[in-house]
């Protein structure tokens, strides 16, 4: 089961300071997880320059030119973030019993463990 998934709260574990240029304390949404390389799409972290030709695209015209874009980050460099707290924290499972239209069905349903130090 996957600790981290598309539109969680995460924060930036590793890598430079802010006041250095890098990205370690940022907070921001997961926007996609790409599984096969462990490696997830931060909101507003990773930027990276990107150099586009002027082509077609399906839709029509397409300009070309400098854009910025998040990059991929490694999935081991971020923490989820405890809704209550603010902090990153860790990530465990717990099995309940969940009761939907007479049917009882176990399943495993992810909590944010306590927070106590800044990870």
């Amino acid at each position: 089961m996957a600790k981290i998934k598309k539109g969680d709260l995460v924060q930036v574990i590793t890598g430079a300071k802010q006041d250095r240029g890098g990205d370690r304390g940022k907070q921001g949404t997961v926007l996609e997880v790409l599984k096969d390389s462990d490696r997830v799409v931060v909101e507003g972290v990773n930027f990276v320059t990107k150099h586009t030709r002027v082509g077609q695209s399906a839709r029509g015209s397409r300009e070309g030119g400098i854009e910025t874009v998040e990059a991929p980050i490694h999935i081991s460099n971020v923490a989820l973030v405890d809704p209550e707290t603010k902090k990153p924290t860790r990530v465990g499972h717990r099995v309940e019993q969940v009761e939907k239209d007479g049917v009882t069905k176990t399943v495993r349903v992810r909590y944010a463990k306590k927070s106590g130090k800044d990870l």
